[in-house]
Protein backbone atom coordinates (compact mmCIF):
# COMPACT_ATOMS: atom_id res chain seq x y z
CA UNK A 1 0.00 0.00 0.00
CA UNK A 2 1.03 3.67 -0.18
CA UNK A 3 -0.24 7.09 0.32
CA UNK A 4 -3.82 8.23 -1.29
CA UNK A 5 -4.60 11.62 -1.61
CA UNK A 6 -7.08 14.69 -2.50
CA UNK A 7 -6.06 18.06 -3.46
CA UNK A 8 -8.14 20.47 -2.73
CA UNK A 9 -8.84 22.34 -6.17
CA UNK A 10 -10.81 25.00 -3.96
CA UNK A 11 -9.15 26.42 -1.45
CA UNK A 12 -10.43 29.44 -0.24
CA UNK A 13 -8.72 33.03 0.38
CA UNK A 14 -8.69 33.82 4.03
CA UNK A 15 -12.01 35.76 4.37
CA UNK A 16 -14.18 33.74 1.60
CA UNK A 17 -13.95 30.54 3.62
CA UNK A 18 -15.13 29.74 6.99
CA UNK A 19 -14.43 32.08 9.29
CA UNK A 20 -11.38 32.10 11.14
CA UNK A 21 -12.20 34.29 13.39
CA UNK A 22 -12.07 32.17 16.77
CA UNK A 23 -8.56 31.59 15.85
CA UNK A 24 -7.72 35.20 15.58
CA UNK A 25 -4.51 36.98 16.89
CA UNK A 26 -6.59 37.96 19.74
CA UNK A 27 -7.91 34.99 21.02
CA UNK A 28 -4.59 33.23 20.18
CA UNK A 29 -2.67 35.93 22.36
CA UNK A 30 -5.46 34.74 25.45
CA UNK A 31 -4.31 31.23 25.35
CA UNK A 32 -1.22 31.80 25.06
CA UNK A 33 -1.55 34.23 27.95
CA UNK A 34 -2.85 31.77 30.20
CA UNK A 35 -0.67 29.22 29.60
CA UNK A 36 2.72 31.42 30.64
CA UNK A 37 0.76 31.60 33.91
CA UNK A 38 2.12 27.56 34.52
CA UNK A 39 5.15 27.15 36.00
CA UNK A 40 5.95 24.86 33.78
CA UNK A 41 5.57 26.70 30.52
CA UNK A 42 8.10 27.35 28.32
CA UNK A 43 8.33 26.77 24.61
CA UNK A 44 9.15 23.96 23.24
CA UNK A 45 12.16 23.91 20.84
CA UNK A 46 11.97 24.75 17.23
CA UNK A 47 14.61 22.05 15.72
CA UNK A 48 16.25 23.17 12.47
CA UNK A 49 17.27 20.03 10.66
CA UNK A 50 19.35 21.10 7.29
CA UNK A 51 21.74 17.79 6.51
CA UNK A 52 17.98 16.52 6.03
CA UNK A 53 16.67 19.48 3.86
CA UNK A 54 19.66 19.14 1.69
CA UNK A 55 19.23 15.37 1.55
CA UNK A 56 15.61 15.62 0.52
CA UNK A 57 16.10 18.41 -1.74
CA UNK A 58 13.98 21.46 0.28
CA UNK A 59 15.25 24.68 1.25
CA UNK A 60 14.83 24.56 5.14
CA UNK A 61 12.94 21.73 7.41
CA UNK A 62 11.62 22.93 10.87
CA UNK A 63 10.52 20.39 13.35
CA UNK A 64 8.63 21.15 16.38
CA UNK A 65 9.55 19.16 19.01
CA UNK A 66 6.44 18.94 21.38
CA UNK A 67 7.75 15.95 23.85
CA UNK A 68 9.21 18.91 25.81
CA UNK A 69 5.73 20.37 26.59
CA UNK A 70 4.75 20.74 30.40
CA UNK A 71 6.77 17.60 31.18
CA UNK A 72 4.19 15.54 29.56
CA UNK A 73 5.63 14.35 26.29
CA UNK A 74 2.62 15.60 24.38
CA UNK A 75 0.89 18.96 23.11
CA UNK A 76 -2.45 18.02 24.38
CA UNK A 77 -2.23 19.48 27.68
CA UNK A 78 -2.33 22.96 25.55
CA UNK A 79 -5.96 22.40 24.46
CA UNK A 80 -7.01 20.63 28.16
CA UNK A 81 -5.38 23.20 30.11
CA UNK A 82 -6.93 26.21 28.37
CA UNK A 83 -10.56 24.84 27.97
CA UNK A 84 -10.54 23.72 31.58
CA UNK A 85 -9.71 27.30 32.51
CA UNK A 86 -11.96 28.87 30.27
CA UNK A 87 -14.98 26.59 31.54
CA UNK A 88 -13.79 27.42 35.08
CA UNK A 89 -13.82 30.92 34.27
CA UNK A 90 -16.78 31.48 32.17
CA UNK A 91 -18.91 29.48 35.65
CA UNK A 92 -17.29 32.03 37.54
CA UNK A 93 -18.14 35.30 35.29
CA UNK A 94 -14.33 36.21 35.08
CA UNK A 95 -12.59 36.84 32.01
CA UNK A 96 -10.01 34.37 31.25
CA UNK A 97 -7.07 37.11 30.04
CA UNK A 98 -6.96 38.44 33.91
CA UNK A 99 -6.72 35.21 35.50
CA UNK A 100 -4.30 32.33 36.16
CA UNK A 101 -3.82 28.80 37.66
CA UNK A 102 -3.66 29.81 40.83
CA UNK A 103 -6.47 32.05 41.02
CA UNK A 104 -8.25 28.91 39.61
CA UNK A 105 -7.17 26.66 42.06
CA UNK A 106 -7.87 29.04 45.47
CA UNK A 107 -9.84 28.20 48.36
CA UNK A 108 -12.12 30.92 47.35
CA UNK A 109 -12.63 29.31 43.86
CA UNK A 110 -13.25 26.03 45.18
CA UNK A 111 -15.74 27.42 47.84
CA UNK A 112 -17.64 29.00 44.97
CA UNK A 113 -17.71 25.61 42.54
CA UNK A 114 -17.45 23.17 44.96
CA UNK A 115 -15.60 19.71 43.46
CA UNK A 116 -15.97 19.11 39.98
CA UNK A 117 -14.84 15.77 37.86
CA UNK A 118 -13.97 16.62 34.22
CA UNK A 119 -14.00 13.46 31.95
CA UNK A 120 -12.38 12.66 28.87
CA UNK A 121 -11.92 9.93 26.20
CA UNK A 122 -8.72 9.84 24.67
CA UNK A 123 -6.07 7.23 23.15
CA UNK A 124 -3.41 8.39 25.80
CA UNK A 125 -1.97 11.94 25.61
CA UNK A 126 -5.10 13.60 25.89
CA UNK A 127 -6.81 11.63 28.65
CA UNK A 128 -2.76 12.35 30.45
CA UNK A 129 -3.58 15.98 30.00
CA UNK A 130 -6.56 16.62 31.56
CA UNK A 131 -5.71 14.55 34.46
CA UNK A 132 -3.20 16.94 34.77
CA UNK A 133 -4.92 19.64 34.60
CA UNK A 134 -7.73 17.92 36.64
CA UNK A 135 -4.60 17.51 39.59
CA UNK A 136 -3.40 20.85 39.36
CA UNK A 137 -6.40 22.57 39.81
CA UNK A 138 -7.78 20.41 42.49
CA UNK A 139 -10.32 18.39 40.92
CA UNK A 140 -11.05 15.21 39.58
CA UNK A 141 -10.76 13.58 36.75
CA UNK A 142 -12.45 9.85 35.07
CA UNK A 143 -10.76 8.52 31.69
CA UNK A 144 -12.36 6.19 28.87
CA UNK A 145 -9.58 4.46 26.99
CA UNK A 146 -10.37 2.70 23.62
CA UNK A 147 -9.44 -1.01 23.78
CA UNK A 148 -6.32 -1.49 22.33
CA UNK A 149 -4.50 1.52 24.47
CA UNK A 150 -1.25 0.98 25.74
CA UNK A 151 -1.25 0.06 29.58
CA UNK A 152 1.71 2.43 29.96
CA UNK A 153 -0.45 5.18 29.12
CA UNK A 154 -2.99 3.85 31.16
CA UNK A 155 -1.00 3.91 34.17
CA UNK A 156 0.56 7.01 33.23
CA UNK A 157 -3.02 9.04 33.70
CA UNK A 158 -3.49 6.75 36.50
CA UNK A 159 -0.32 8.31 38.12
CA UNK A 160 -1.78 11.43 38.13
CA UNK A 161 -4.38 10.46 40.60
CA UNK A 162 -7.48 10.07 37.41
CA UNK A 163 -9.77 7.41 37.23
CA UNK A 164 -8.84 5.25 33.83
CA UNK A 165 -10.27 2.17 32.30
CA UNK A 166 -9.35 0.98 28.97
CA UNK A 167 -12.91 0.06 27.52
CA UNK A 168 -14.23 -2.96 24.82
CA UNK A 169 -14.97 -0.05 22.21
CA UNK A 170 -12.96 2.22 19.70
CA UNK A 171 -12.40 5.56 20.01
CA UNK A 172 -15.63 7.18 19.32
CA UNK A 173 -17.32 4.29 21.35
CA UNK A 174 -15.19 5.99 24.05
CA UNK A 175 -16.70 9.55 23.26
CA UNK A 176 -20.22 8.35 23.75
CA UNK A 177 -19.60 6.36 27.18
CA UNK A 178 -17.87 9.19 28.28
CA UNK A 179 -21.13 11.90 27.34
CA UNK A 180 -23.49 9.32 28.93
CA UNK A 181 -21.74 8.91 32.16
CA UNK A 182 -21.45 12.29 32.26
CA UNK A 183 -25.02 13.07 31.88
CA UNK A 184 -26.03 10.69 34.48
CA UNK A 185 -22.92 11.72 37.11
CA UNK A 186 -23.37 15.88 36.02
CA UNK A 187 -19.52 15.54 34.91
CA UNK A 188 -17.66 17.86 32.23
CA UNK A 189 -17.41 16.83 29.42
CA UNK A 190 -13.63 17.61 28.23
CA UNK A 191 -13.41 16.52 24.75
CA UNK A 192 -11.81 17.98 21.30
CA UNK A 193 -14.36 16.73 18.89
CA UNK A 194 -17.75 18.35 18.67
CA UNK A 195 -21.06 17.64 18.22
CA UNK A 196 -24.32 19.55 18.20
CA UNK A 197 -25.49 21.32 21.71
CA UNK A 198 -21.24 20.62 22.63
CA UNK A 199 -19.46 23.20 20.78
CA UNK A 200 -17.53 25.62 23.24
CA UNK A 201 -15.66 23.32 25.13
CA UNK A 202 -13.69 21.89 21.63
CA UNK A 203 -13.48 25.42 20.21
CA UNK A 204 -11.31 26.48 23.52
CA UNK A 205 -9.28 23.71 22.86
CA UNK A 206 -8.79 24.31 19.24
CA UNK A 207 -7.83 27.89 20.98
CA UNK A 208 -5.51 26.49 22.93
CA UNK A 209 -3.48 24.41 20.08
CA UNK A 210 -3.20 28.11 18.45
CA UNK A 211 -0.41 28.39 21.36
CA UNK A 212 2.17 25.94 19.30
CA UNK A 213 1.49 27.88 16.16
CA UNK A 214 2.43 31.17 17.68
CA UNK A 215 5.23 29.73 18.87
CA UNK A 216 6.87 28.25 15.75
CA UNK A 217 6.11 31.92 13.82
CA UNK A 218 7.64 33.74 16.66
CA UNK A 219 11.07 31.29 16.70
CA UNK A 220 11.43 30.83 12.99
CA UNK A 221 11.47 34.62 12.73
CA UNK A 222 13.92 34.70 15.72
CA UNK A 223 16.09 32.03 13.27
CA UNK A 224 15.58 34.47 10.56
CA UNK A 225 13.71 32.39 8.34
CA UNK A 226 10.03 33.97 6.42
CA UNK A 227 7.07 31.79 7.69
CA UNK A 228 7.05 28.87 6.21
CA UNK A 229 5.79 27.80 2.70
CA UNK A 230 4.02 23.94 3.44
CA UNK A 231 3.39 22.79 7.17
CA UNK A 232 1.82 19.23 7.64
CA UNK A 233 -0.67 18.70 10.11
CA UNK A 234 -1.74 15.51 11.79
CA UNK A 235 -5.52 14.96 12.49
CA UNK A 236 -7.26 12.96 14.55
CA UNK A 237 -11.00 14.48 14.53
CA UNK A 238 -8.98 17.54 13.39
CA UNK A 239 -8.92 19.92 16.30
CA UNK A 240 -5.18 20.47 16.27
CA UNK A 241 -4.89 20.82 12.69
CA UNK A 242 -7.85 22.71 12.72
CA UNK A 243 -6.20 24.88 15.34
CA UNK A 244 -2.86 25.37 13.61
CA UNK A 245 -4.34 26.32 10.03
CA UNK A 246 -7.31 28.78 11.09
CA UNK A 247 -4.43 30.70 13.23
CA UNK A 248 -2.34 30.86 9.99
CA UNK A 249 -5.39 31.93 8.27
CA UNK A 250 -6.49 34.35 10.36
CA UNK A 251 -3.07 35.93 10.92
CA UNK A 252 -1.46 35.60 7.46
CA UNK A 253 -4.62 35.79 5.38
CA UNK A 254 -3.13 35.25 1.47
CA UNK A 255 0.25 34.43 2.41
CA UNK A 256 -0.94 31.69 5.25
CA UNK A 257 1.47 28.31 3.69
CA UNK A 258 0.08 25.25 2.25
CA UNK A 259 -1.45 22.99 4.66
CA UNK A 260 -0.92 18.96 3.90
CA UNK A 261 -3.57 17.20 6.51
CA UNK A 262 -1.91 13.52 7.29
CA UNK A 263 -3.92 11.02 8.93
CA UNK A 264 -3.64 6.95 8.97
CA UNK A 265 -5.31 4.82 6.34
CA UNK A 266 -7.67 3.25 8.47
CA UNK A 267 -8.94 6.25 11.20
CA UNK A 268 -8.98 9.25 7.90
CA UNK A 269 -12.51 10.75 8.56
CA UNK A 270 -10.97 13.99 7.26
CA UNK A 271 -9.47 12.34 4.20
CA UNK A 272 -12.95 10.61 3.42
CA UNK A 273 -14.63 14.07 3.75
CA UNK A 274 -12.53 15.79 1.44
CA UNK A 275 -13.07 12.97 -0.86
CA UNK A 276 -16.57 13.02 -0.61
CA UNK A 277 -16.26 16.51 -1.74
CA UNK A 278 -19.93 17.66 -0.38
CA UNK A 279 -18.66 20.10 2.33
CA UNK A 280 -20.05 18.20 4.75
CA UNK A 281 -18.17 15.75 7.13
CA UNK A 282 -18.26 11.99 7.10
CA UNK A 283 -17.05 9.55 9.37
CA UNK A 284 -15.25 6.29 8.99
CA UNK A 285 -16.42 3.02 10.78
CA UNK A 286 -14.68 -0.14 12.33
CA UNK A 287 -12.03 -1.07 14.64
CA UNK A 288 -9.94 2.58 13.80
CA UNK A 289 -7.05 0.17 13.64
CA UNK A 290 -3.94 1.81 13.38
CA UNK A 291 0.17 2.06 14.82
CA UNK A 292 -1.08 5.77 15.26
CA UNK A 293 -2.93 5.33 18.22
CA UNK A 294 -3.27 9.36 18.65
CA UNK A 295 -4.99 9.33 15.13
CA UNK A 296 -7.22 6.63 15.50
CA UNK A 297 -10.51 8.63 15.54
CA UNK A 298 -13.24 7.90 13.41
CA UNK A 299 -15.54 11.42 13.34
CA UNK A 300 -14.14 14.52 12.18
CA UNK A 301 -14.94 17.94 14.84
CA UNK A 302 -17.26 19.69 12.88
CA UNK A 303 -15.86 23.01 14.16
CA UNK A 304 -12.28 22.31 12.63
CA UNK A 305 -13.67 20.60 9.17
CA UNK A 306 -14.99 23.97 7.76
CA UNK A 307 -11.84 25.64 8.16
CA UNK A 308 -9.60 22.21 7.00
CA UNK A 309 -12.33 21.95 4.15
CA UNK A 310 -11.80 25.57 2.91
CA UNK A 311 -7.72 26.65 3.93
CA UNK A 312 -5.93 22.72 3.41
CA UNK A 313 -4.37 22.37 -0.05
CA UNK A 314 -4.10 18.60 0.36
CA UNK A 315 -5.86 15.20 2.86
CA UNK A 316 -3.13 12.53 3.02
CA UNK A 317 -4.04 9.02 4.13
CA UNK A 318 -1.00 7.69 5.07
CA UNK A 319 -0.33 3.78 5.99
CA UNK A 320 1.47 2.95 9.30
CA UNK A 321 4.63 2.21 7.87
CA UNK A 322 5.25 6.20 7.00
CA UNK A 323 4.95 6.55 11.13
CA UNK A 324 7.60 3.87 11.49
CA UNK A 325 9.64 5.60 8.86
CA UNK A 326 9.26 9.01 10.22
CA UNK A 327 10.10 7.57 14.03
CA UNK A 328 13.69 5.99 12.36
CA UNK A 329 14.65 9.41 10.44
CA UNK A 330 14.28 11.52 13.56
CA UNK A 331 16.13 9.12 16.04
CA UNK A 332 19.09 8.20 13.89
CA UNK A 333 19.31 12.10 12.05
CA UNK A 334 21.89 12.52 9.15
CA UNK A 335 25.15 13.88 10.84
CA UNK A 336 25.02 17.00 11.86
CA UNK A 337 21.43 17.07 12.49
CA UNK A 338 19.83 16.78 16.25
CA UNK A 339 18.09 13.28 17.48
CA UNK A 340 14.19 13.78 17.86
CA UNK A 341 12.62 11.45 19.44
CA UNK A 342 8.96 11.17 18.46
CA UNK A 343 5.88 8.72 18.89
CA UNK A 344 4.36 6.95 16.31
CA UNK A 345 1.61 9.66 15.72
CA UNK A 346 4.06 12.52 15.84
CA UNK A 347 6.82 11.49 13.20
CA UNK A 348 4.19 10.02 10.49
CA UNK A 349 4.59 13.87 8.91
CA UNK A 350 8.75 13.11 8.51
CA UNK A 351 7.72 9.89 7.01
CA UNK A 352 5.16 11.26 4.88
CA UNK A 353 7.66 14.09 3.62
CA UNK A 354 10.51 11.55 3.11
CA UNK A 355 8.63 9.62 0.98
CA UNK A 356 7.48 12.25 -1.29
CA UNK A 357 10.76 14.14 -1.82
CA UNK A 358 12.26 10.35 -2.67
CA UNK A 359 9.38 8.62 -5.00
CA UNK A 360 10.56 8.67 -8.87
CA UNK A 361 6.95 8.02 -9.46
CA UNK A 362 3.31 7.30 -7.94
CA UNK A 363 1.06 9.32 -5.88
CA UNK A 364 3.66 10.38 -3.96
CA UNK A 365 5.85 11.72 -6.71
CA UNK A 366 2.65 13.51 -8.38
CA UNK A 367 1.93 15.14 -4.48
CA UNK A 368 5.26 16.38 -4.82
CA UNK A 369 4.84 18.04 -7.72
CA UNK A 370 1.24 19.59 -7.02
CA UNK A 371 2.70 20.84 -3.84
CA UNK A 372 5.72 22.39 -5.43
CA UNK A 373 8.01 21.14 -2.96
CA UNK A 374 11.83 22.02 -3.77
CA UNK A 375 14.58 23.88 -3.01
CA UNK A 376 12.51 26.85 -2.38
CA UNK A 377 10.58 25.56 0.09
CA UNK A 378 11.11 25.86 3.92
CA UNK A 379 8.62 23.36 5.77
CA UNK A 380 7.44 22.97 9.12
CA UNK A 381 6.53 19.92 11.09
CA UNK A 382 5.51 19.16 14.61
CA UNK A 383 6.03 16.02 16.24
CA UNK A 384 3.39 16.21 18.42
CA UNK A 385 4.34 13.56 20.86
CA UNK A 386 7.34 11.83 22.49
CA UNK A 387 7.84 8.03 23.49
CA UNK A 388 4.57 7.59 24.72
CA UNK A 389 4.25 4.03 24.07
CA UNK A 390 8.14 2.83 24.79
CA UNK A 391 6.83 -0.48 23.40
CA UNK A 392 5.94 1.00 19.91
CA UNK A 393 8.90 2.72 19.80
CA UNK A 394 11.24 0.08 20.37
CA UNK A 395 9.20 -2.48 18.39
CA UNK A 396 9.65 0.59 14.68
CA UNK A 397 13.27 2.19 16.07
CA UNK A 398 15.14 -0.67 17.81
CA UNK A 399 13.26 -3.64 16.01
CA UNK A 400 12.52 -2.42 12.41
CA UNK A 401 8.86 -3.49 12.43
CA UNK A 402 6.47 -1.66 9.89
CA UNK A 403 9.18 -1.43 7.57
CA UNK A 404 8.90 0.88 4.51
CA UNK A 405 7.63 -1.08 1.73
CA UNK A 406 7.99 1.92 -1.46
CA UNK A 407 9.57 0.82 -4.59
CA UNK A 408 9.82 3.92 -6.17
CA UNK A 409 12.37 5.41 -4.25
CA UNK A 410 15.18 7.94 -6.31
CA UNK A 411 18.93 6.04 -6.23
CA UNK A 412 21.06 8.00 -4.19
Amino acid sequence: MTIAYVLNQAVKVPGRGADPGLLSAGEAGRARTYHRGFAEYTPTPLVALPHLAGYLGLGSLFVKDESHRFGLNAFKVLGASYAIGRYLATRLGWDIGGISQNDLRSREVRGRLGDITFTTATDGNHGRAVAWTARQLKQRAVVYMPRGSDPVRLENIRSLGAEATIIDGNYDEAVRLCERMAGEHGWVIIQDTAWPGYEDIPTWIMQGYATLAVEALEQMREQGVAAPTHVFLQAGVGSFAGGVVGYLASILGRRMPKCIIVEPERANCIYISALIGDGRPHPVRGALDTLMAGLACGEPNTISWELLRDYASAYVSCPDYLAATGMRVLATPLKGDPVIISGESGAVTTGLLHLLMEAEEGPARELRLALELGPDSRVLLVSTEGNTSPRAFRDAVWYGEYSDREPHRRKR
